[in-house]
Parts: C-alpha cells; sequence; structure tokens
C-alpha cells in the first residue's frame, strides 16, 4: 500500500464538498511528476487532503478506489485522473508549519516541492502526520 498527498484549493475543491459527494474523480493534475505520481496510485492507496490555500493544513483522508485512466477534463490523452473515496477528518488540521517544523517531515515532498500537488509520502510520514492531528 501507497500513501499520497492530494493538494487542492478549497474555494475549487474542499475537503468538506468530498464528504458531500462521498467520492470523486481527482483530476486537471498538469505536473508531469504529479502525474507520474497519479498514475503510480492502485486501488486501496491512501491519501491525506491538502488544503493549500487559507490555513494551508492537511485536513482528511481518502481512499484510491479506481487507478488512473485518461482526465476527462484534457484533450491531451497522456493526462491522468484517478477516482478517491472520503475517508475520515482529522481530529485537528495539520498546518504546514507544524509539517516544517517537525524533524521527520520536514524533508517530505509537500514541503520540499510546494508546488507540487500530487506526493508520494512514507507510511512513517503518514504515521507521524496522523499523531500531529491527535495532539
Amino acid at each position: 500500500m501507497q500513501h499520497f498527498i492530494l493538494k487542492t484549493e478549497p474555494h475549487a475543491y474542499s475537503f468538506e464538498q468530498l464528504e458531500k459527494d462521498k467520492t470523486t474523480r481527482w483530476d486537471g493534475v498538469r505536473n508531469y511528476q504529479a502525474r507520474n505520481n497519479l498514475q503510480s496510485m492502485k486501488v486501496g492507496d491512501l491519501c491525506m487532503i491538502y488544503h493549500s490555500v487559507g490555513p494551508k493544513e492537511i485536513v482528511g483522508t481518502a481512499l484510491v478506489v479506481k487507478e488512473a485512466y485518461p482526465d476527462p477534463t484534457s484533450a491531451d490523452p497522456r493526462w491522468a485522473s484517478v477516482d478517491i473515496k472520503v475517508g475520515e477528518r482529522l481530529k485537528k488540521p495539520v498546518h504546514l508549519e507544524e509539517l516544517k517544523n517537525h524533524p521527520l517531515l520536514k524533508d517530505m515532498a509537500l514541503v520540499r516541492q510546494s508546488r507540487l500537488s500530487v506526493c508520494p509520502i512514507s507510511k512513517k510520514d503518514w504515521d507521524a502526520i496522523l499523531a500531529l492531528a491527535k495532539s
């Protein structure tokens, strides 16, 4: 099982909207590295949803329910999308500053490559973020 962070601008598509929709297509990614990360996703992989505008924070989890397929929002078949299902809202959002200041998390892709909209994280990073959300 792999773990990822999916970034979104909450005014465009928020975790609250995912909670209402239950499932959604994650599309519109136009960065090659992020696209490659989408294409590597498998059914059952876990994702964290990160709001990249306003309070920059990880707010909840999701589950990949359909592997990569051509993104219907693009005429170019090289762009991909996946389908995700809502997981759980974090007890406490984890702010970007907490990630930057955490000794284990300060080097993860979300911190180092802040513009990357889909980034993999390790199981150790996943667990550390969940621990921060409970504290």
